[in-house]
């Protein structure tokens, strides 16, 4: 009799009513189990329990918005463990914004750099504010041809939803993309709307908002492509009985 393994996923966050991604995911992974038939299992991680010890069991790991987060560390954490431990990872809004922390922090050597919305004193802010806010705000999303970004969304042009006020300096993308990071995603004005890991099986970040996109009982492309990968890593880590 052969089982199937149930793909464990970390929602790593601070979760609030009152955020309304949050208030999305829970009914998206529904959607992912009942129209496309994948075994999860998804769990909420406050950002400061979010440790490699208690994320290094799941296959992944998806650091949802709303930064900033009670625990910076944590959500770098979070990150990290996915990373070095190679599990699925999507990283949306905030987790965009701390996925480009991190790889700046452990991989492109420079330690000092901060975000500006939780060290607006810092004097190598890497995430600033954005010269236009886009809290509810909706935009187009150009990708680049024969990127994973552009493979998973099937389209090299896409509008999508925004609630955020803070985006990467470019100043530092010649360094973050001599480390990995490639940016696949770029609105009209050509700022990183979408980044991905070299070398990681899914490692992918947008600073747009995919778990708004429509009326929540469809799931947009970039989420069922994690939810893909993390049941991809589940099955390696455990093949299926027989």
């Amino acid at each position: 009799m052969t089982t199937t393994r149930t793909a464990r996923i970390a929602l790593v966050g601070d979760r609030s009513p009152h955020v309304r991604s949050h208030t999305r995911i829970p009914g998206l992974i529904e959607v992912l189990r009942e129209q496309h038939g994948l075994a999860l299992d998804a769990y909420w991680i406050p950002s400061e329990d979010a440790d490699a010890a208690s994320l290094a069991g799941f296959d992944g790991i998806w650091l949802v918005p709303g930064s900033p987060y009670r625990s910076e560390a944590g959500a770098l954490a979070a990150v990290r463990a996915a990373r070095e431990l190679g599990i699925a990872f999507l990283g949306t809004c905030g987790g965009f914004q701390h996925l480009m922390l991190s790889v700046a922090r452990d991989l492109a050597g420079l330690p000092d750099v901060v975000h500006a919305e939780s060290d607006p004193d810092g004097e190598r802010p890497l995430i600033v504010p954005l010269a236009c806010s886009l809290v509810g705000h909706s935009g187009a999303v150009t990708l680049r041809r024969g990127s994973l970004a552009e493979r998973v969304f099937g389209v090299e042009r896409s509008v999508e939803q925004y609630h955020c006020s803070y985006g990467l300096d470019r100043a530092y993308l010649p360094a973050l993309e001599a480390h990995g990071l490639r940016f696949t995603g770029h609105d009209d004005d050509g700022e990183v709307r979408v980044a991905e890991l070299d070398g990681h099986p899914f490692m992918v970040g947008t600073l747009f908002q995919p778990e708004l996109a429509g009326d929540g009982s469809r799931v947009h492309a970039v989420i069922r492509a994690f939810a893909e990968a993390a049941v991809s890593v589940g099955a390696a880590r455990s093949p299926a009985a027989v």
